[in-house]
């Protein structure tokens, strides 16, 4: 009868114990799943501080060595108009010139004007941004020397960069972090929680955009970080 007593009683015990640590793990799982999820938004507007600007023509003939003599000179005019106006010799690449045969390329049975195209291209790049752009707005006077400089080609189009990117990335991951914690909070306050820990994090990739076509020298930066932060009664 004793042994019958203990066995009874080893057994309650056994389902007290067995039904405290299932009521834990369900506790438990209903805390893993009751979390949110929000995003965090940071974004800037900053100057660019790199400046590519190709100046690339084309002259026309029918003899190969006079439009070589003519490239050099136009480029030695270009090259002097950079120098007067502040750009150095580090800022300025000369592309060796290329040639097209118009009647070796010609589709028509009607002869080309002129047999040769010749294109040379002028590199300016330069972390000066606002010394070249006031350049850039006088191309005009080198349209006035007679040089015809290729314009809204994507080929020679002008570029614009922000390599400084390193020295922002701290405080608007911060701002960004900042942003998703406010959001958070305001869930929990709504919902009649209290916001835990952050569960997990994922940094989103930093965005780098013009602000808008006419103005590619002003960059936007963005990035958008996702938390999931714990919930709790």
């Amino acid at each position: 009868m004793k042994n019958k007593v203990l066995e009874a009683s080893i057994l309650a015990i056994g389902i007290i114990i067995f039904g405290l640590i299932l009521r834990s793990s369900l506790l438990d799982m209903t805390s893993v799943k009751r979390t949110v999820t929000v995003k965090g938004f940071s974004e800037r507007l900053v100057p660019a501080d790199k400046v590519i600007w190709p100046l690339a023509y084309t002259l026309q003939g029918n003899d190969l060595v006079y439009l070589y003599d003519n490239v050099q000179k136009v480029n030695s005019y270009i090259i002097g108009f950079l120098k007067e106006n502040g750009v150095t010799d580090s800022e300025i690449n000369v592309a060796p010139p290329s040639a097209d045969d118009n009647e070796a390329n010609s589709y028509s049975d009607n002869k080309p004007l002129y047999k040769y195209d010749m294109t040379s291209v002028i590199t300016v790049t330069s972390s000066n941004v606002d010394t070249i752009r006031s350049l850039i707005l006088r191309q005009p006077e080198l349209f006035k020397a007679g040089i015809f400089l290729h314009q809204n080609d994507y080929l020679y189009s002008i570029e614009y960069e922000f390599t400084k990117l390193n020295e922002i990335k701290p405080q608007m991951i911060q701002e960004a972090t900042i942003d998703a914690r406010n959001a958070a909070e305001k869930f929990a306050q709504d919902s009649n929680s209290k916001l835990g820990k952050i569960k997990y994090a994922r940094q989103g990739q930093f965005s780098i955009e013009n602000r808008d076509y006419n103005t590619q020298h002003i960059k936007l930066v963005r990035v958008v970080t996702t938390i999931d932060y714990n919930l709790k009664d």
